[in-house]
């Protein structure tokens, strides 16, 4: 078999890792030592593509066990790197809602074992028995795990199924109401809406507004959340340009050509019911300079 067999699999296993790490740099590691392991098989492969799915959900597993990811996994208000599809080659993929970054967000919520079943089972459409020979884990364990983690996935996929022009209505919205009075903006959410603020793991603020360190809940305090944030000056003024980032529409704020901030909505009812705003420098840098 050659590398054209491996290749044809690489989006879809970069897509498996992202979801399972959430960050496209140690997804992109994650599928390099596939490849590597793949060059250095001694036998042929009857099924590669369950072979290579096996391979790289493994490699993420044993990430995820690293103190390090552990540190990253326990932080509540941790988000995944948002990625331009096309860029990172994942827009030929089918399903791109499940790449979405509210349900990668909800899949790090998931433990690393729920998240693989769910992914195994509900997109690479893996059998039980063959999930369980995977983790290592009884068929009854992996059935466990998977209604475990549709119960917690479930709440979510109503936001998944917005369209396009609506959920850039609501985005564009929301950024023209950062300058405004607080009550158009408070109008624009959710009543349970929840905002999740990630300024990397030695952040715990943005800017002079202190606290951020876990999910701000309610349309009331999200508003003033935002309103304050949007309160402070900054020398030059950041510029908003529109992006595709996870397949949906988002915003990016400029500062001397480099992005400090990508602000991504999910929606449901015709409200904003998730605000994630992401401002780790580790995180935007696939972003690029911006002008």
């Amino acid at each position: 078999m050659s590398d054209e067999t491996f290749e044809s699999h690489r989006p879809a296993l970069l897509a498996l890792a992202y979801r399972m790490l959430g960050d496209m740099a140690r997804a992109e590691d994650m599928v390099q030592e596939a490849w590597l392991r793949w060059q250095g098989r001694r036998a042929e492969v009857d099924t590669p593509r369950a072979y290579l799915i096996t391979m790289v959900t493994r490699l993420c597993l044993d990430d995820l066990t690293s103190p390090r990811a552990r540190r990253e996994e326990s932080r509540g208000d941790r988000l995944p790197e948002p990625i331009d599809l096309r860029e990172s080659g994942l827009d030929r993929l089918e399903l791109l809602d499940q790449i979405s970054m509210a349900f990668v967000v909800v899949l790090q919520r998931l433990t690393p074992a729920e998240r693989a079943v769910l992914l195994l089972h509900e997109v690479f459409d893996m059998s039980h028995d063959e999930i369980a020979a995977l983790l290592g884990k009884s068929e009854a364990a992996c059935r466990q795990l998977l209604a475990r983690a549709r119960q917690n996935v479930t709440a979510e996929r109503r936001v998944l199924h917005t369209s396009p022009a609506e959920h850039r209505r609501l985005l564009m919205a929301f950024v023209g109401a950062l300058s405004g009075e607080e009550q158009p903006l408070v109008e624009l959410l959710a009543d349970d809406v929840v905002l999740i603020g990630d300024a990397g793991p030695d952040g715990g603020r943005f800017g002079k507004v202190r606290n951020v360190g876990r999910p701000v809940s309610g349309h009331k305090r999200v508003a003033a959340f935002i309103k304050a944030l949007a309160r402070q000056r900054v020398s030059p003024p950041a510029q908003f340009r529109e992006r595709t980032l996870n397949g949906q529409p988002a915003v990016v704020a400029v500062q001397n050509g480099q992005p400090v901030l990508a602000i991504l909505i999910s929606v449901a009812d015709g409200k904003i019911r998730h605000i994630f705003l992401q401002a780790d420098p580790d995180r935007l840098t696939r972003l690029g300079a911006m002008s």
